[in-house]
């Protein structure tokens, strides 16, 4: 956003200022029940951590990687990685993960905090946010720098579509790759992982669906290495293999 909005804007900055300190944030789902944007431009730095510097994923965005010793450092992480086939999608179903944005998944940042895990993301990673009027929780109004194209996007929750909340590693690919053998409390802890989950420009993560890396690359180039880097980060995590093809593109993106 090229100005800050006067008065209202200031003061729901400062609300999310006080909250912030108790924050710690597949495929296609909406941010809420009808969102908008009011326009996008080219995003500015922004607040984003290095993916090294956040491994439980509290914090905002995925900032790049672009020291010799970050990269190396990334590599080494992807290198854990194991690998296998892709395994059929026979049996998926998005509600075998739980119900979207459930505030009662054990085991994750935020579970139980009163809020949805749709706004712990918002509140995350967006900027001048706005709430609803009765409510410390539901955003209605946010600027978010999009990690995956660069841009910023002013969001009035009107459109759902204009934003998205990313699984890094999708639950379809997770599916593939063993989680349907987890018992549904581990796939509930997967699907509203802040680790797993960035709130994203809608057509990108319409366009990445339930690819891995080897199909699918954030468009913003100077991020694909962070972006490798957290989808190893939730894998290792999780105990998740990834393919051999999904490995090698995480660690070409991370080479000097």
């Amino acid at each position: 956003m090229s100005h800050k909005r006067a008065g209202g804007v200031r003061f729901f900055r400062a609300v999310t200022m006080a909250t912030a300190a108790v924050l710690l944030v597949s495929g296609c789902e909406g941010l809420g029940d009808d969102g908008s944007s009011a326009g996008s431009g080219r995003a500015p730095g922004g607040r984003a951590v290095s993916p090294l510097e956040n491994p439980d994923g509290t914090k905002p965005g995925l900032a790049p990687l672009t020291t010799a010793e970050d990269r190396a450092e990334a590599r080494k992480l992807i290198e854990e990685l194991s690998t296998k086939g892709r395994g059929p999608k026979t049996g998926y179903d998005r509600d075998k993960f739980g119900y979207a944005w459930m505030d009662t998944a054990d085991g994750v940042p935020l579970a139980r905090n009163g809020c949805d895990t749709r706004n712990d993301l918002i509140r995350r990673d967006g900027q001048e946010l706005r709430f609803r009027a009765d409510s410390d929780c539901v955003v209605i109004a946010m600027t978010l720098d999009d990690p995956y194209t660069g841009m910023t996007i002013q969001w009035r929750k009107q459109q759902a579509s204009e934003v998205q909340i990313d699984h890094v590693v999708p639950l379809s690919y997770s599916w593939q790759m063993g989680s349907s053998r987890w018992p549904k409390n581990k796939r509930e802890q997967l699907a509203n992982d802040v680790l797993n989950l960035i709130p994203v420009q809608g057509r990108a993560n319409s366009a990445k669906g339930d690819s891995g890396p080897a199909s699918w690359l954030p468009p913003e180039e100077q991020v694909r290495c962070s972006y490798a880097v957290r989808f190893a980060q939730v894998a290792l995590k999780y105990g998740l293999a990834v393919t051999r093809a999904d490995k090698a593109t995480m660690l070409k993106q991370c080479e000097d």
